[in-house]
């Protein structure tokens, strides 16, 4: 009697890895299990994908098969009697439990602590050049009557009576398949194997306590909103004493006054009088450097002003690109301080004003100006200006 092709009793391809096949079998069983298909040919077909999995999960046995020979050995053994099968994949697929034999011991007390996050507004010039803060921040510390250990001076935790230490009690399940044994973790003891009959009062078995501290942190320079600064093991501490997590500083840039950022260049706006657009002019202004503050009260070497040129007969919105004078980058480099000008038209003159304007717009022929026209600018989209970026370079 020729064998059936087991690969296509799973429904699997020939090639199919270990975890495909396991897939396969358990989404068989669920469908064809006697419990819960009442169809005579169910039985049957259970049957064939259990001897199925039972070659194809055992390598020796799947290489056997994949070589033309017979895996059970000619002996016809049914499902269930060769040797090596187990019933953990069957358990696992109805029960989600564990296969007795598979202890994984009882569960430490003592576990890593979780990260903490803190939010901290800075200002601009803080987050261009870089500042240190102290932040006090409240989280969870070794508990200092017990050290971590949960239990009131002088006691200790005692083996759980239940489960022997072991963390797990096994628990018996009949099915048509025989008894089938599980491990689960002990009611008693929550799994960790010991008992604290008398637990610390200070911090209620837990090995730890809330408490606020001071914590130095230093900013480097570059930062933007959003950014993390990761204090190791300056976190939660974690239960039992366990070692503590992390600490992230996220932050936040408060809006400055005068300039704004743009990744790492900074855009300002510099408002001049219309006869200081059209004659020329120099204005002294201040950067962002004028904004730091040193941490003894005295003072730096930084620029703290510049000096920005309007060239005689400038435009409202003419930009002037003052390179390096930007926020520094968090890997080097620094980005540049764009300046607008943006010329002010008076809105009310004086008799005398009003005069000498009139014989201005005389001189230069302009009592009565034509108006220009121009086509605008169509407006572009991304693709176009990604276009122009390109061709600019």
């Amino acid at each position: 009697m020729s064998q059936p092709d087991l690969y296509a009793v799973l429904g699997v391809s020939r090639d199919a890895d270990a975890d495909t096949i396991k897939k396969a079998y358990r989404k068989l069983a669920r469908q064809l299990h006697p419990d819960v298909n009442p169809d005579p040919d169910a039985s049957a077909r259970f049957q064939e994908i259990g001897r199925a999995y039972e070659v194809l999960s055992d390598p020796q046995k799947r290489a056997a098969y994949d070589r033309g020979g017979d895996p059970f050995g000619g002996m016809g053994a049914g499902f269930g009697q060769g040797a090596g099968f187990s019933f953990t994949d069957i358990m696992d697929a109805f029960f989600g439990g564990q296969a007795a034999g598979q202890s994984r011991g009882p569960r430490p007390r003592t576990r890593r602590g979780q990260d903490a996050l803190i939010r901290l507004e800075i200002e601009l010039a803080e987050a261009a050049f870089g500042v240190t803060r102290e932040l006090k921040v409240d989280t969870a510390v070794v508990c200092s009557t017990c050290h971590g250990e949960g239990t009131s001076p002088g006691t200790h935790a005692q083996t759980c009576e239940t489960c022997r230490g072991a963390g797990e009690v096994a628990h018996v399940q009949r099915s048509f398949l025989g008894e089938i044994r599980t491990l689960r973790p002990c009611a008693a003891c929550r799994g960790f194997g010991t008992i604290i009959p008398d637990p610390c009062r200070e911090c209620s078995g837990d090995g730890r306590v809330r408490s606020r501290r001071t914590l130095t942190v230093k900013i480097p320079a570059g930062v933007d909103t959003g950014t993390r600064v990761q204090l190791a093991d300056e976190g939660e501490v974690g239960p039992g004493g366990g070692p503590p997590g992390d600490l992230y500083v996220e932050i936040h840039v408060a809006r400055h006054p005068v300039f704004t950022r743009q990744g790492n260049d900074l855009h300002c706006t510099v408002t001049v009088p219309m006869t200081a657009a059209a004659l020329g002019t120099t204005l002294e202004l201040p950067t962002l450097e004028a904004d730091v503050v040193p941490p003894d009260g005295g003072s730096t070497d930084l620029e703290t002003t510049f000096e920005l040129d309007v060239r005689p007969g400038t435009q409202s919105g003419t930009e002037q690109v003052l390179r390096g004078r930007g926020v520094p980058g968090l890997r080097g480099g620094r980005g540049d301080l764009v300046v607008t000008i943006a010329v002010e038209t008076p809105t009310r003159l004086g008799p005398r004003e009003e005069e000498l304007l009139r014989e201005l717009a005389a001189i230069r022929g302009e009592e009565q100006p034509s108006a220009k026209l121009k086509a605008g600018s169509p407006r572009k989209g991304a693709f176009g200006r990604l276009r122009d970026a390109f061709n600019a370079h």
